[in-house]
């Protein structure tokens, strides 16, 4: 038994770092950048294989079912150390996964005792929606169930960490959980059972655990939608860009909008709004289908962001817009010549890292073809009508960062925000049917998209500096998938999808 281990061998076989994925996008930050990776590379991906896929009893509601994975290595439990994935599902469920067989070591179910005041759709679906949050050193993983209270568990067995404790209204919108010096956040949107759409944040270290929220429209529209939630900053700083609504900031109003807020007490300390706002709201072509990405270059800390209309921004953390608010480092369209609010754009999140000559890359999941004004890319892969991942290096003009085009990828229906590993980018085509309207100008039923989906997810790995497809997973994967991401952890690459079931890929043994 575990406790007959000496304490001294248990302090030197604790590792001295771990390569975990704690959160969407594997940091606070969400660059999906898995920078630890030393199992997968250029030479070894080809032989990615299957390794195994666990059903899961979770039963999904309207478009949505399993959250993006999170994974945490090296966990003492009574049977030795384990690597753990952490998934949550659409009826209130958490599972806890060993890595090693996809067995389901522990879950956990909170049915509400709430019922909705409207029947569920895939706007408002009712469920539980956003990604968990693993804090390593508390041993805690945090969801938010659809009751709207965050719950606090032991990684080990899923007992409480803390009483479930109201953090968001029931049955809102929130998504994927963000955690820094003790303070955890989320955001909702669409207005879901009458909440307001903004950024929410609970201090664990105050034990009324008190919420701060920071409405981005006191009246309504403005929703943070991006998959990943919002982004924090070197400076502190949280990040989220917000939807189509009105806009008048000495009113509170923030549509189409990039905010900067303080940490914990959330208030507005930076914004920046494209020039062309009025016409991004009036188009549907809206930003908050994205999540911001922060990371250093050269003297800058930088945010991007993107939205439906395919345009990508370079913001300085410091000073987002300039003294107006209204002027970026950078801005270049890229997609959406159709001007289409529905499967053209930019969704979701985009990825960036550092290749091993410390060249600054970013990589955006596009929707539908790239446009013809966009500049030139380096390496092309094929036409990609559906959609692809566009990989840019970074460089400076005229003193200010700019993008270098350097690769399309090959054809990609609808793309998952993708995952850096080891010069490896790992993409995701989810085969979902992402239009949303009738011919009659009515919206799609969730029943309506689910019959219709495309196909099957596919995964890909490609190579990060041209964009040659190493590795295809063909029909591998039986389902497809809505709204998710993907996790790269020790090896081993995780997919989830709308069935209820999760994959795990990872090298064949030699």
């Amino acid at each position: 038994m575990l406790r007959s281990i000496p304490l001294v061998l248990l302090l030197f076989a604790w590792p001295t770092a771990a390569a975990d994925w704690p959160t969407f996008g594997g940091d606070p930050q969400r660059t999906g950048w898995a920078k630890d990776e030393k199992t997968l590379s250029k030479e070894n991906i080809s032989s990615l294989e299957l390794k195994w896929k666990t059903q899961l009893d979770n039963i999904p509601k309207e478009m949505n079912s399993l959250t993006a994975p999170v994974v945490i290595e090296d966990v003492i439990t009574t049977r030795g150390f384990k690597d753990l994935i952490f998934i949550a599902g659409s009826s209130d469920n958490i599972y806890a996964i060993d890595t090693d067989t996809g067995k389901v070591l522990w879950q956990k179910s909170f049915p509400s005792e709430l019922k909705p005041k409207s029947a569920g759709h895939w706007l408002c679906p009712n469920a539980l929606n956003a990604t968990p949050v693993i804090d390593k050193k508390s041993r805690t993983v945090y969801l938010i169930t659809s009751d709207g209270k965050l719950r606090g568990l032991n990684i080990v067995n899923g007992e409480d960490r803390m009483p479930p404790t109201q953090f968001v209204p029931p049955f809102s919108k929130n998504w994927s959980l963000n955690l820094v010096d003790g303070v955890i956040y989320t955001a909702t949107s669409q207005g879901c059972a009458g909440a307001k759409s903004g950024v929410w944040a609970m201090d664990l270290g105050d034990p009324a655990h008190p919420v701060a929220h920071f409405s981005s429209s006191v009246t309504g529209g403005g929703g943070i939608w991006g998959r990943a939630g919002v982004a924090i900053g070197d400076n502190g700083r949280i990040f989220a860009e917000t939807g189509d609504g009105p806009w008048e900031p000495d009113k509170g109003k923030y549509s189409d909008t990039v905010l900067g807020l303080s940490p914990k007490d959330l208030k507005l300390v930076d914004f920046y709004t494209p020039a062309n706002r009025e016409y991004i709201t009036k188009k549907d072509l809206d930003m908050g289908c994205m999540s911001p990405v922060v990371f250093p270059f050269k003297n800058w800390q930088l945010v991007a962001a993107s939205g439906k209309e395919g345009v990508i921004f370079l913001l300085d953390a410091a000073s987002l817009g300039g003294a107006d608010h209204r002027v970026p480092l950078f801005r270049v369209q890229y997609a959406n010549d159709d001007v289409d609010f529905a499967g053209r754009g930019i969704w979701g999140s985009v990825a960036t890292s550092e290749d091993a000559e410390g060249n600054r890359w970013l990589y955006a999941p596009v929707e539908g073809p790239p446009s013809e004004s966009a500049p030139k890319f380096k390496y092309t892969n094929g036409e990609a009508p559906r959609g692809s991942i566009m990989a840019f290096q970074l460089g400076v003009e005229n003193d200010k960062p700019v993008l270098i085009p350097m690769w399309i990828s090959r054809d990609l229906s609808m793309a998952e925000p993708p995952v850096v590993a080891n010069g490896v980018v790992f993409a995701l085509s989810n085969g979902e049917n992402a239009r949303q309207v009738k011919n009659d100008g009515s919206l799609l039923t969730s029943e309506d998209r689910i019959k219709t989906k495309t196909g099957n997810a596919v995964l890909y790995a490609l190579d990060a500096a041209t964009g040659k497809e190493l590795f295809s997973s063909g029909n591998t994967i039986d389902g497809w998938t809505h709204f998710s991401g993907l996790a790269v952890v020790n090896g081993r690459v995780y997919v989830s999808t709308y069935d209820s079931r999760l994959y795990s890929f990872g090298p064949k043994e030699r």
